[in-house]
């Protein structure tokens, strides 16, 4: 017979073991129901049988996204791209640099402009989106693609994400050889440090891309062309058309599918860069 103790590890390990299946079974509901939805028409989704592939049409639906509108939806898609890939890869490098110059360097005020980096965290995102778009009204950005691009370009958690992961994988023996060895600091920096905390480089990448690709409120407020929407804005000015226009769930339900493709492509294909020991060797 068990032992009092072999049960009581039996019990704590089917406990988490079920708390986690329960987890997982909750991420997952709405993405397996966006992919059976995604199969139905009009009738189907609202009929409640989404669950099921009776009535298969996805191809249907996928032929009405891409003609509706001149193909306006990937127009969106496409904008959401190079928000969300080219808004996360520079400040992603933006915010490395900066990690690494409040790690690596000593300057006057260091510790009291990272404070006010700290600060920002602080500061929800949407309460900034008026402020800026006076400043970008100011200076005539207004509805144009920089309006949304250039206030993503700084993140203050990812700075401080980035001197956390800089203190732990940059050695300064490391940074000490290069410069011995005649490199600069710009070179140091591009040659040595980057590659060193390149874990940190892909999470900041991450954590940005997820949030310039679900960012919705900043587009609210700074465009009116539905031209430079990204996806987030335009499936929502859809839905708000299926009231009157039920032909529009599945355009909306289809498109919402269309879009968690590139999340999850970024974070599969990525992951391999988060594995630890990069620096391993570089010290003797």
């Amino acid at each position: 017979m068990s032992s009092p103790a072999s049960r009581g590890r039996w019990m704590s390990k089917t406990a988490v073991n079920g708390f986690l299946l329960l987890a997982v079974v909750y991420m997952l509901f709405p993405l397996v129901w966006l992919v059976t939805a995604a199969t139905k028409d009009t009738g189907g989704l609202l009929a409640g049988n989404a669950f099921s592939f009776d009535g298969f049409n996805l191809g249907e639906n996928l032929s009405n996204l891409a003609s509706y509108g001149d193909g306006i939806y990937f127009r969106w898609y496409l904008n959401s791209l190079g928000y969300a890939g080219g808004g996360a890869l520079v400040c992603s490098l933006i915010c490395v640099a900066a990690g690494y110059a409040f790690d690596k360097y000593t300057f006057r005020g260091k510790d009291q402009l990272f404070g006010l980096v700290l600060m920002g965290v602080l500061v929800p995102t949407t309460a900034l989106a008026l402020p800026m778009y006076l400043l970008a009204s100011k200076v005539g950005l207004v509805n144009t693609y920089w309006s949304v691009l250039i206030p993503v370009l700084v993140n203050p958690f990812g700075v401080y994400l980035a001197r956390v992961f800089c203190s732990g994988y940059i050695p300064n023996e490391a940074l000490e050889a290069a410069r011995i060895d005649g490199a600069g600091e710009l070179r140091t920096f591009w040659s040595v440090g980057l590659p060193m905390v390149m874990p940190g480089f892909v999470t900041v990448f991450l954590f940005q891309f997820t949030a310039i690709w679900n960012n919705f409120f900043l587009p609210l407020v700074m465009l009116s062309d539905r031209k430079l929407f990204p996806l987030s804005l335009g499936l929502y000015s859809w839905n708000t058309n299926t009231h009157g226009e039920p032909s529009f769930y599945p355009l909306v339900v289809t498109g919402s599918l269309l879009a968690v493709i590139p999340l999850i492509v970024a974070f599969v294909s990525l992951q391999r860069h988060w594995k630890a020991g990069l620096t391993a060797g570089s010290v003797k």
